[in-house]
């Protein structure tokens, strides 16, 4: 039984797994095993040539395979590839309006040698240049293996590669051997790998066949290939079959790529053409679909791979009741993918990272912010007003105490009872018998298919360890040819649950849909499906397991276009990116049709707008023909805050909250505009001269503040010198006159007290209008009014009530 369908095992080994599934080797065989391993199975190290396992006895063969898929979980299969680039002359010719072949070959190197660096990929890289100016390899003695230059040996790729090859790989002016280049690239391979084990060693040739090359060797050079195990790949600019369409270069007919005309094929590159057939169908039967085209090929090179994870086994033990355990091992199917970040932040002038230093101070909230020690703080909650304190004492007490792993069986349910929309978390675990235990495999089978005839789940307390909170879920059988497991996914809570109930739609029967509507929506729900069946099995359309996260993908173009170019601005999305996350075309199509009808079943009507319900305030309003002088008096854009009765005096800019003091400060006058700004001045320098985001962020709000309030005190400035030029002087009273006035007040506030004639107030109101408007007189006469304006408004005119206001004010003042 296999434990992961993404392990690669070849359908040789997988025959061995299933048939020895019941001869698990025992200990004594385990030892024999090692023994005639260490003496079949061994390494020379003169010439690095692996043993075959052909003269292992039979009796061993089941358990070698065993060991053998043991050994590929515990390591990810690495590869050893060279990439083997043509830069002569002939790669930087084209016909007019196409593109050179040296630049799709080089972008097809990029992007393969990008995904590989993204992916964490742990296969390592070798770059080859044939047709150079330079020549640099271990077998140029005597004039051979001239213009052939090992630009990079054997190592994983990185950053720096992909600058080597955007900056040093150029066209040059030579031309080398194709059988040449290739024979550096089978010695590069055996020289680099001694010592090393590697699953897969393979060579990729991008070139356009133009340059010479003598095939005299070229039977030795297959037989070469097939004995060192090594795979081989060919890029081309034009297809196979170029040489049949004359007239064009460029793809295949089945590309999506752009074809080019031109004159044909050369006789050299038709040479080249045939010995490149002759020696993929010599090397393998379907040797000629490892040929490809450059823009076949940076078509689906374009997007970046998927970063590769190894499956952590989980042990844990499936009990079902007190009496009943089965050994299990558990194995993530489906979880969230995060990037795994793999670049470090360094200082922007020395581009270094040790100069990048983390300091952490903790300050009390309070105006000198007074520096404490991390020893001296607790966690906390916030409580309305309040700081509820939450030590690691608490945390402990409150903590959840799990007993360990567990798997363990509540219940069995029907499936149709699961529903889908109450799945949760975010994974997905296949639970599988240990492959050392043949017990475990039959109880956990029989388990599997006891569920999957009666059509049920089991429902399973879950905890991954005892660190861990338990968690309760559903346990699905899942049967394929080659293997079989339960399939565990997390169920909710009650808590986790939210209800929302709606009122019914079908209580209005205006809005009641028609028959005819109802075919119309079933018929565009049907064409938007994205399952078909096909040959009575289902298929998606849109298959989401293909499509890669469109998220690591924008990220990983951002950093390889930052890395290669650090001043330019980033790039928008690739095309091929939109091109993936768009509808498919079939769906398109179909659902054509049913969305004209449902156009036609619900018609679009424009809605006249409803006439807006005026209140009693917007029909009588406040008088416009009140005078102003009624109204009570505020800051210019001002509106009355209650907080503010509780804002107390504040006379300095403080560090906690400086906007804030600030403003409070100008409000409420309490010190003079520029003592205030220049406080505000200092606190600023004070925020900039200490490092921290947040002084920064802190600093720039102070900013913003000063000038906001500048310009309200340049506007009131203004506003005042436009008064004081148009008013027209007016002569206040003399002693005299206050002398009479204070006869007049008593004298109206004795006759409106006893609801008398009032008949002395004319003189009064002549002295009224000579206090200045922006008095303190005026201003308390104003405020009086208010006051007593709901009380007199019954029974005086707004002339004797404006009089009589000040009056009270004066005389009680």
């Amino acid at each position: 039984m296999l434990c992961n369908k993404d392990i690669p095992v070849s359908k040789v080994e997988e025959e061995k797994l299933l048939t020895c599934r019941q001869q698990v080797p025992t200990k004594t065989n385990i030892t024999n095993l090692f023994h005639d391993l260490k003496k079949y199975h061994s390494v020379k190290s003169a010439d690095c040539q692996k043993e075959t396992l052909s003269d292992v006895p039979s009796k061993h063969l089941s358990s070698i395979a065993v060991l053998k898929q043991q050994s590929i979980m515990s390591s990810f299969a690495t590869a050893a590839v060279v990439l083997c680039l043509d830069v002569g002359f002939s790669m930087s010719n084209s016909p007019p309006g196409a593109e050179q072949p040296f630049v799709q070959a080089k972008k097809l190197v990029e992007a393969f040698v990008q995904r590989q660096v993204f992916s964490e990929s742990k296969d390592e890289l070798a770059v080859v240049l044939f047709g150079s100016d330079r020549t640099r390899n271990s077998l140029a003695t005597d004039g051979q293996y001239q213009n052939i230059f090992v630009m990079r040996n054997l190592m994983l790729p990185d950053i720096e590669l992909l600058e080597e090859i955007q900056n040093l790989v150029q066209p040059e002016s030579q031309q080398a051997d194709i059988l040449d280049a290739l024979v550096v690239c089978m010695d590069l391979l055996q020289n680099e790998i001694c010592g090393k084990k590697y699953e897969k060693l393979h060579i990729a040739m991008f070139t356009d066949l133009c340059s010479s090359f003598n095939s005299d060797q070229l039977d030795v050079i297959i037989a070469n290939l097939k004995k060192g195990g090594i795979s081989l790949q060919i890029f081309l600019p034009f297809a196979l079959d170029a040489d049949d369409h004359a007239g064009h270069r460029g793809d295949a007919a089945e590309s999506r790529g752009p074809q080019h005309s031109w004159k044909g094929l050369t006789q050299q590159q038709k040479d080249g053409l045939a010995l490149v057939k002759k020696m993929m169908t010599s090397l393998d039967e379907d040797g000629l679909e490892e040929i490809y085209t450059f823009s076949e090929s940076l078509e689906k090179l374009t997007l970046f791979k998927k970063i590769e994870r190894k499956p952590m086994a989980w042990p844990c033990q499936l009990t079902i009741g007190s009496s009943l355990s089965i050994r299990i091992v558990g194995y993530k199917a489906v979880t969230e993918e995060k990037v795994k970040k793999t670049w470090s932040m360094v200082e922007a002038q020395t581009l270094r990272k040790d100069d990048v230093r983390k300091e952490t101070v903790y300050c009390l909230n309070d105006d000198n912010e007074t520096e404490i020690q991390k020893d001296n703080t607790i966690q906390g909650y916030r409580y309305g007003s309040d700081i509820v304190p939450f030590s690691k004492v608490d945390q402990e007490q409150m903590k959840y105490k799990a007993d360990g792993k567990c798997f363990s069986v509540l219940g069995f349910t029907k499936e149709s009872q699961v529903l889908r929309h109450q799945f949760m978390g975010n994974q997905v675990i296949k639970v599988f018998a240990p492959k050392d235990d043949e017990h475990a495999a039959v109880a956990l089978s029989a388990l599997i298919h006891s569920l999957n005839e009666m059509e049920m789940v089991a429902i399973v307390r879950y905890v991954y360890d005892r660190r861990c909170n338990p968690q309760v879920g559903a346990a699905f059988p899942f049967i394929k040819d080659k293997y079989e497991c339960l399939i565990y996914v997390q169920l909710p809570y009650m808590e986790d649950l939210r209800l929302f109930s709606f009122t019914s739609l079908e209580n209005n029967r205006k809005y009641t849909p028609s028959g005819e509507q109802l075919a119309a929506v079933d018929s565009l729900i049907e064409s938007m499906m994205l399952v078909v069946d096909k040959d009575e099995e289902r298929e998606d359309i849109f298959k989401v397991s293909k499509i890669p996260n469109p998220q690591f993908q924008r990220l990983f173009q951002c950093l390889h276009h930052r890395a290669l170019n650090p001043t330019a601005p980033l790039p928008s999305m690739e095309q091929s990116l939109r091109t993936a996350l768009d509808k498919p075309q079939e769906v398109t199509a179909s659902c054509l049709g049913s969305l004209q009808q449902v156009q036609r079943c619900f018609p679009l009507q424009e809605a006249a707008l409803k006439k807006e319900q005026k209140t009693a305030q917007d029909i009588f309003g406040a008088s416009k023909e009140e005078p102003d002088v009624k109204k009570p008096h505020l800051e210019a854009g001002g509106d009355f805050n209650i907080s503010e009765l509780s804002e107390g005096s504040v006379t300095a800019v403080g560090s906690v909250d400086p906007v804030r003091d600030f403003r409070i400060i100008i409000r409420q006058k309490s010190l003079p505009f520029n003592n205030a700004c220049n406080q505000l001045i200092n606190r600023i320098d004070q925020l900039l001269g200490t490092k921290g985001t947040q002084y920064y962020i802190k600093s720039i709000a102070c900013l913003q503040a000063f000038r906001e309030e500048s310009i309200k005190q340049l506007e009131i400035a203004m506003r005042q010198s436009v008064a004081s030029a148009i008013s027209v002087p007016r002569n206040l009273p003399s002693q005299n006159d206050d002398k009479k006035l204070d006869a007049s007040i008593k004298a109206e506030m004795a006759v409106f007290q006893s609801n008398s004639k009032r008949n002395c107030l004319e003189h009064v109101y002549q002295y009224l209008m000579t206090v200045p408007p922006t008095s303190v007189e005026a201003e308390r006469a104003f405020s009086a009014a208010d006051v007593l304006c709901t009380k007199m408004r019954s029974h005086l005119d707004d002339r004797t009530l404006d009089t009589l206001c000040f009056l009270c004010s004066y005389y009680r003042n």
